[in-house]
């Protein structure tokens, strides 16, 4: 099969590469009708994280079950499903937990030995525990494929941070970040009741979507210059809740400085920079609580796979930019250079 693979800096390459099978009987085999590439992604294109030449890439994908090991019990051969970025057991404590990103036998796509999600077909472990069943007549829907797709990783992600940051009825929210999984949270703090979503942002193609999905405001400027931004429209208290989706120092300082003392950060920015943007003490003085991490999106799959279905969430237009397998080194430069925001791949 054709499948993504990186080999150094900027040099990523589909090749052909062996076809998966089943090789343990808890496994299922995926044909892949949609993939995407992620904003994390770009730290291993960009060589900020280590890969080894000629390693998978991608984790966000639903396809079809080609195969399914003799001990799956729960999907066949034709079942339509959504795989979210970890997979995991669905036995061990965490799993029981919600928490499947800490499954001892759990692990992330595209890791050395793992299939990507950039390719045609993935090897699922533990698929009863991992996978999870889409309706049959969604696979003749295009734009609902592309929403469901959604699933695998930023919109239960940006629940993820949403909850981390206590969002509730009435609340104030903060956003900040504009990619995708920003754009997300701003999604799932319209779902969970917020009253107003601030959103920032410089983009105004991605800020208007921030608008289309709920933020009642939109800050440009950054660092200090948003932080009064954000007080001025809030009364001088900041918002009850942050959700932090960067993951970068100065990121995580304007989220402590435009939170109201008692609020919440929720963070599932990948942590990547020299410092962390956290001062405990003026977090002690101020009572700010900080929640969040890898999102356990296995957990949410179910919650937000039927407003995804109705329609009530709608996340399909963070992806602005469309490939086919071969152009996936080119949506990759393409949301490197931010003249896309998140690709979607149709192999």
């Amino acid at each position: 099969m054709r499948a993504t693979t990186i080999h150094a800096p900027f040099d990523l390459r589909v090749e052909d590469v062996p076809d998966p099978v089943v090789q343990d009987p808890t496994d299922a085999v995926v044909r892949v009708l949609r993939a995407c590439v992620c904003g994390s992604d770009l730290w291993a294109y960009r060589g900020e994280s280590a890969r080894r030449p000629g390693q998978r890439i991608g984790h966000e994908f639903l396809g079809i079950v080609e195969a399914a090991g003799a001990d799956v019990t729960t999907f066949r051969a034709g079942d339509l499903v959504v795989a979210p970025f970890v997979w995991s057991d669905g036995t061990c404590d965490y799993c029981a937990e919600g928490l499947q990103t800490s499954c001892p036998r759990g692990g992330f796509w595209g890791t050395p030995g793992s299939d990507g999600g950039q390719g045609e077909a993935v090897r699922v472990p533990f698929a009863d525990g991992t996978l999870v069943r889409l309706p049959a007549d969604a696979a003749s829907d295009d734009h609902l494929l592309t929403a469901l797709l959604a699933l695998s990783d930023v919109l239960g992600t940006g629940h993820h941070a949403a909850l981390g940051a206590g969002v509730r009825e009435g609340s104030t929210v903060a956003v900040v970040g504009d990619g995708a999984v920003g754009l997300c949270g701003v999604l799932a703090a319209r779902r969970l009741g917020a009253e107003r979503i601030i959103a920032l942002g410089r983009h105004t193609a991605r800020t208007d979507i921030a608008r289309a999905f709920g933020a009642t405001d939109v800050v440009a400027e950054r660092g200090e210059a948003a932080e009064a931004a954000v007080r001025e429209l809030t009364g001088g208290q900041g918002a009850h809740a942050v959700i932090e989706a960067v993951g970068t120092e100065q990121s995580m300082r304007t989220a402590v400085g435009i939170v109201r003392d008692g609020g919440s950060i929720g963070y599932v920015g990948v942590p990547h920079g020299s410092g962390t943007g956290l001062d405990l003490s003026v977090m002690f003085d101020r009572n700010i609580a900080l929640r969040g991490g890898v999102a356990p999106v296995r957990a949410y799959i179910p919650e937000l796979l039927p407003d995804v279905l109705d329609g009530s969430v709608d996340p399909s237009p963070v992806f602005d930019l469309t490939v086919g397998l071969e152009g996936v080194p080119d949506g990759y430069r393409a949301m490197d250079e931010r003249t896309a925001l998140k690709v979607l791949v149709k192999p």
